[in-house]
């Protein structure tokens, strides 16, 4: 302890002295916008192509963008829009992009008001207009609306409009948005709007009026997975500027294409797998990262994104999945949907959660394997009809302590459910 307070650095001492293994892993983030985009040139020229025309002050059309997540889609988007508003300063037109994550402004409310928010800009609002800030609640939404539209007219040019994970907002708050934004062209004077919409599901337009789907899809664009050689060039590119030179194996790269190539050609996958492997060695102290760290990244991961997973989890469907521990605890391995359901009604009613229907229980089991949580599948049983038989992938030691963080869940009366009782009961 002495020589730690001697020390100014003290405990972290040995971590920034001696650099083995990164040189800059910020480069390995998602966050980090690499000026090249490997394996993406003909998506980045098609979609430069349709937004050509807000150089000459008209409106390009709107886009529908899909993939898979990983597939370099808001990479690009972000690449192409950054271009557009350099190219628009040189050529004396004004272009802007407003980039709107909908995971997090989900509602009509919410985009029109960040939208406006963007656009009031000391430095890119005429000197006489007056500055409004629109509060993020409080105002009807048809205020926001007309403070939008004479933003918009204010700053004159042509805006674009990106809604990234769109089938978030759809699913949350209906078309009204998009309603509202591919008409708004028709309500300016002085300013155009085109629309970008970014997603991971190619069905969500299912969830759209058909008038409002033939505004906003005028043009669309597929972003293919990643096959692995093409993993291996983004991994390579961003390794030769976050790696000390020599310290990755030779099958590191490699081995990390190969594993994300698996998950759907996923490129975030493979540098969360490349980076963590390199952290791991540098934990260790070792001088290189071989392909023993890309096993442990892997099986890492995994564990961390379903802590991540369970631990956002509304308290129902952690009811759900506790009466699955309970069967588990039992001795059995594979459960039925009627099984959970005889188990979560017991703890439902200890806990004073309102009891679900067994369809509603299905729905929830059904999202659990949606999310990786569980596995199932659908068995006939001849004239008894069908079932859906459910299995944890792999050990339940960690989905235990997240359940048990949640308040509602940590309750003693659970944990004298007797064990016995059930094990007899599904003999």
């Amino acid at each position: 302890m002495s020589d730690d307070k001697a020390n100014p650095m003290g405990l972290f001492k040995k971590y920034l002295t001696n650099k083995r293994i990164f040189k800059n892993r910020e480069v390995l983030r998602h966050s980090y916008r690499p000026h090249i985009l490997p394996h993406r040139k003909p998506q980045i020229d098609e979609l430069a192509s349709i937004l050509a025309p807000a150089l000459n002050n008209e409106t390009p059309s709107n886009i529908l963008i899909y993939g898979k997540t990983g597939t370099g889609k808001t990479a690009s988007v972000r690449y192409v829009g950054t271009e557009l508003e350099n190219a628009g300063a040189l050529a004396g037109t004004k272009c802007r992009v407003v980039h709107l994550n909908c995971e997090v402004i989900d509602t009509q409310y919410r985009v029109l008001a960040q939208i406006a928010n963007c656009l009031d800009d000391v430095s890119q609002r005429p000197s006489d207009s007056p500055r409004t800030l629109i509060p993020m609640t409080g105002w009807p939404t048809d205020q926001v609306y007309m403070e939008l539209k004479n933003q918009l007219d204010s700053s004159g040019g042509v805006m674009i409009i990106v809604l990234d994970e769109i089938d978030k907002l759809v699913k949350k708050s209906g078309d009204d948005t998009l309603y509202n934004l591919t008409r708004i062209n028709s309500d300016l004077k002085f300013a155009k709007v085109s629309i970008i919409g970014i997603s991971n599901d190619l069905r969500f337009t299912d969830f759209l009026d058909p008038r409002v789907l033939s505004s906003l899809s005028e043009e669309e664009i597929i972003f293919p997975p990643y096959n692995a050689p093409q993993l291996c060039d983004i991994l390579q590119q961003r390794a030769d500027m976050a790696f000390i030179e020599g310290v990755l194996g030779e099958t590191v790269i490699p081995l990390c294409a190969a594993l994300a190539a698996q998950e759907h050609g996923d490129a975030r996958r493979a540098l969360d797998l490349l980076r963590v492997s390199g952290e791991l060695a540098d934990r260790e102290s070792a001088s290189s990262v071989g392909e023993e760290h890309v096993r442990k990244a892997q099986e890492k991961i995994e564990i961390d994104s379903m802590v991540e997973c369970v631990s956002t989890l509304p308290t129902q469907s952690k009811a759900v999945l506790y009466a699955m521990l309970i069967l588990e605890r039992t001795g059995k391995r594979i459960f039925t949907s009627g099984e959970v359901t005889v188990v979560y009604r017991d703890i439902a009613r200890i806990i004073d959660l309102d009891v679900l229907t067994h369809r509603r229980i299905t729905d929830l089991i059904s999202e659990l394997n949606m999310l990786g949580v569980i596995n199932t599948r659908v068995v006939s049983r001849g004239r008894y009809g069908r079932t859906k038989e459910m299995w944890f992938d792999a050990t339940t030691g960690k989905i235990e302590e997240v359940i048990a963080r949640d308040p509602r869940l940590d309750d003693h009366r659970l944990k004298e459910l007797d064990i016995n009782h059930f094990r007899a009961m599904f003999r």
